[in-house]
C-alpha cells in the first residue's frame, strides 16, 4: 500500500527526517521539499510594500 503524507517541521533538516522515518522502519520513495518558512533562503521573501 502506498500513501502520501505531508510533513511540516521545525528545527529539522532532511537528513534528520529521513533517519527518523527509517528508525521508525517507514519505507520512503521520496521527500519533496515544497516550501521553507523564514530563514535567510532570499527567494521565499515577500516584496517590500510600498
Amino acid at each position: 500500500m502506498q500513501s502520501n503524507f505531508m510533513l511540516k517541521v521545525e528545527d529539522a533538516k532532511l537528513p534528520d527526517i529521513q533517519k527518523a522515518l527509517k528508525g521508525a522502519s517507514i519505507q520512503v520513495k521520496s521527500i519533496v521539499e515544497v516550501f521553507k518558512e523564514g530563514g535567510t533562503d532570499k527567494g521565499n521573501e515577500e516584496p517590500p510594500k510600498e
